[in-house]
């Protein structure tokens, strides 16, 4: 059990109710991108967010990232309304709660691959301590990359790059990892190899993931799929179709139990 998750207050590990986002807000050019989301993330859940270009996928990722602020709404993580604090509040909740994947690995280049995994326990503590280093070989071992570890990012393939880059999500065990497009620059073999890591890595620590992806196959695999569409949540429950089981969300029949039917407004 990721330890993390001991102790944690009842409910939802997050809920965002009623967001809104706009940008050039009281300007002629005002323009609203996010309009009034509301849905949660348990935890252990593994969530898809789908949606096309300019769809407010980034946006809503951000925010949930405690990257960018909501113009209005709420956001809760364990309970606690996370919405009024100031910065340097949000980067301790944002440290001791998320982990990152990007589609593009950010990788140190002049690190090796342990180096780059230990990168989150030097910014959270200041130091690497022995057990921390020792506990990122293990990681590292987890992901498959025992025999990796003093390599450098240019002498690995694109796939063991984004197995680092998990690795260096799942260090320090947050409860959540955000995954944007993770296997957006991989072929179709390397991405499903990463996506079976982070299912995996997923269960044996009880982490919870919200995924960004335009790909239909990997969002099937998901246990939830939201789908954004000029700024509105669309839909909440499974995916749609064979590759979903044949089964709706909010918006149709068969949906998630506790769901409720609909497209947020």
């Amino acid at each position: 059990m990721n330890p993390a998750t001991a102790g944690a207050a009842p409910g939802p590990l997050i809920a965002l109710e009623g967001v809104r986002k706009c940008y050039n807000r009281g300007l002629p050019n005002e323009a609203e991108v996010l309009h009034g989301l509301s849905f949660s993330v348990d935890r252990g859940e593994f969530v898809a967010l789908i949606g096309p270009s300019g769809s407010g996928k980034s946006t809503l990722l951000n925010i949930v990232g405690l990257l960018e602020r909501m113009t209005a709404g709420s956001y809760r993580i364990d309970g606690e309304e996370v919405t009024g604090l100031d910065d340097a509040a949000l980067t301790l909740r944002r440290r001791s709660t998320l982990g990152f994947v990007f589609q593009f690995h950010h990788l140190l280049p002049a690190f090796s691959a342990l180096e780059n995994v230990t990168l989150p326990a030097l910014m959270r503590e200041g130091r690497i301590t022995p057990a921390r280093r020792e506990h990122a070989r293990a990681v590292l071992a987890a992901v498959g990359l025992g025999d990796a570890m003093g390599k450098r990012p240019g002498e690995l393939s694109g796939g063991m790059q984004q197995r680092v880059a998990v690795a260096r999500a799942l260090v320090l065990e947050p409860p959540l990892v955000l995954a944007d497009e993770p296997t957006g620059n991989l072929d179709t073999s390397s991405s499903d190899e990463v996506f079976s890591l982070m299912r995996r890595m997923h269960v044996e620590l009880n982490t919870s993931f919200l995924l960004v992806t335009h790909d239909p196959r990997l969002a099937a695999r998901c246990d939830r799929v939201l789908e954004l569409v000029d700024g509105q949540l669309v839909h909440d429950g499974l995916l749609a179709g064979p590759a979903g089981h044949g089964k709706a969300g909010r918006d149709g029949a068969g949906g998630a139990p506790g769901r409720t039917e609909g497209p947020a407004t």
